[in-house]
């Protein structure tokens, strides 16, 4: 069994009895919050002038889930490079163990005094590099080719 992430609320159910796509959305942000702080991005990062702003995302449904089912995610980074991060989180049942669905996101460093992409810093890009995972991303890639 998973840790509980969360679990799924009578305002994330849609007309077919199961979580509306939004929400996986919203589940996959929960997972995020969740890692950020140990991948030295959040309050940390923010504290330093700088955020974390997705600009990319992709996700794949594999199974319904349903009201009040317990929700655990496993998040990775993928990729990295001076600006861009790019990481994937799989959703499970965390009861029952099996994957309700899949989401990469790429996200960019900005600096929140200008609005505009800048650097990790050194500290961060070595973080990720500890971070980093060997598995290749299923859609998103840091540049577009």
């Amino acid at each position: 069994m998973k840790d509980v992430l969360c679990r799924v609320r009578p305002e994330w159910v849609d007309h077919y009895g199961h979580m509306n796509l939004a929400y996986y959305l919203v589940a996959f942000d929960l997972a995020t919050d969740e890692v950020w702080p140990h991948w030295g991005l959040g309050p940390a990062l923010r504290a330093r002038g700088l955020g974390t702003f997705a600009v990319e995302s992709w996700q794949a449904y594999r199974r319904e889930v349903v009201l009040d089912a317990p929700l655990a995610a496993e998040s990775a980074l993928l990729a990295f490079d001076a600006k861009r991060l790019l990481l994937r989180h799989r959703l499970y049942h965390a009861a029952e163990g099996w994957l309700s669905a899949e989401n990469e996101v790429l996200f960019l460093c900005v600096d929140l005094a200008t609005r505009k992409v800048g650097a990790w810093p050194e500290d961060v890009l070595a973080r990720f590099a500890e971070m980093r995972v060997e598995e290749a991303p299923r859609r998103l890639a840091l540049k577009r080719g």
